[in-house]
């Protein structure tokens, strides 16, 4: 089974470098949003350094939903799909294949890049390395919830638009957690350790449920 999901894992990136796509333009529009809020905020670098982690969220969260509904669609429309859960392997290993090569592209990129995107909202040393850390914790728990929305709209061309209502409510609470560890490094009323920990809480949970759900939206596509 390790040996299956090493070789979906090892398909996805292939596909992902020969093909381009989700993770160039993610990280294209994160650069985007972070490079325009200090436009409309102004140049008021108190400002920026205050609400700069905020900023970097939000735009990971937006920069995560770019590709996601092209997680499932595209071998749902090649036919892979059908081969792939039709397979031994369980459905669940190949969700968990497919959504750890989605991270690998998507969100581990945005959480490497992020101290250097930092340098556009005035961030601290610590600021930035705090957020880096957190986005690496709290990025996983947006591919998963995400992958839910993906297999429930893998069967709906273009469903990008309902895939972004039916996740974003649920990628709040990894919002509002990574945001407060953030803010926490950088002086915050509350220790570092207590939000950074609930954020990887919701990672791992969003992992078991994510997994479980996307595979059962799969099943019943079929």
């Amino acid at each position: 089974m390790i040996r299956a999901v090493a070789a979906l894992v090892r398909r996805d990136l292939l596909l992902a470098a020969r093909v381009g796509g989700s993770g160039a333009l993610s990280l294209v529009f994160f650069l985007m949003i972070v490079a325009l809020v200090p436009f409309a905020l102004g140049p008021d670098l108190n400002l920026l350094s205050r609400i700069g982690p905020a900023i970097l969220w939000l735009a990971a969260v937006l920069a995560t939903l770019i590709g996601l509904d092209r997680l499932f669609q595209a071998d749902e429309e090649d036919g892979s799909l059908d081969l792939m859960t039709g397979s031994p392997a369980p459905v669940e290993l190949v969700v968990l294949a497919k959504v750890l090569a989605h991270w690998l592209t998507t969100g581990l990129p945005l959480a490497l890049v992020s101290p250097l995107f930092g340098l556009l909202v005035a961030l601290s040393p610590t600021g930035m390395g705090a957020t880096a850390l957190t986005l690496l914790v709290g990025t996983p728990a947006l591919t998963f919830i995400g992958a839910v929305g993906a297999a429930l709209t893998a069967s709906i061309r273009r469903g990008g638009l309902i895939l972004a209502v039916l996740v974003l409510p649920l990628m709040i609470p990894t919002l509002i957690f990574g945001v407060s560890a953030s803010e926490a490094a950088l002086g915050g009323t509350v220790p570092f350790a207590t939000p950074l920990t609930i954020l990887a809480a919701l990672s791992l949970i969003a992992a078991v449920i994510g997994t479980l759900a996307a595979a059962a939206a799969l099943r019943w596509s079929e």
